[in-house]
């Protein structure tokens, strides 16, 4: 039932873009690594299943998503889908000015980056509502600077970051383990206190 999922997709098509600069539909996307149901993908990120699947729907038509089985639950055959890939990268051939391509990639990752930081807090406050009633709940957070020469360099570091992860994750990964736990990568400029660069 599982099929390869590739690590990097180079998106060459407008219509698979534009389905990527959702924030919704690229959070559907990153919990699809595993075969899921819309039901379940929905249950994760906090939304209701009609929604998920209108949009599980749309990623599919663009070929960003397959489906790749089903199965009974109570007296509902729920279809599971799968993503193509890890990750995404839109390519300079959508021919499509540099700049507006630039522009999409900024705004989609300034999107998706509000979308996590929403998520996080939500997150957060109902685990913290379960440290209330005496349940430990185990959770770090890393927050630090950094100072890089340029575009190049800034893509270079998050390549490597994202590499080290990823290492990390394989390292660590276990099929049997009870916990599962988020981890996010958020790369921004840095503001002063006054909301200026």
């Amino acid at each position: 039932m599982e099929q390869e999922v590739l690590e990097t997709y180079v998106v060459e098509t407008p219509e698979q873009a534009m389905a990527l600069l959702n924030p919704l539909r690229a959070e559907i996307l990153s919990r699809l690594v595993e075969p899921a149901s819309a039901a379940e993908v929905a249950r994760g990120i906090n939304e209701i299943p009609q929604r998920v699947n209108y949009h599980l729907k749309a990623l599919e038509k663009v070929g960003l998503v397959r489906r790749v089985g089903t199965r009974n639950v109570r007296n509902l055959v729920e279809v599971l889908y799968q993503a193509i890939a890890r990750t995404y990268v839109l390519s300079e051939t959508l021919n499509w000015p540099k700049e507006t391509v630039q522009r999409i990639k900024d705004q989609g990752s300034l999107s998706h980056l509000v979308t996590m930081a929403e998520r996080i807090k939500r997150d957060s406050l109902l685990l913290m509502e379960r440290s209330d009633r005496d349940v430990e709940i185990p959770s770090a957070t890393l927050d630090t600077s950094i100072r890089l020469a340029g575009p190049e360099q800034r893509s270079a570091f998050v390549r490597e970051y994202v590499e080290l992860v990823n290492r990390l994750v394989e390292k660590y990964q276990s099929a049997d383990g009870e916990d599962s736990y988020k981890v996010v990568l958020a790369v921004y400029p840095q503001l002063s206190q006054g909301g200026e660069e």
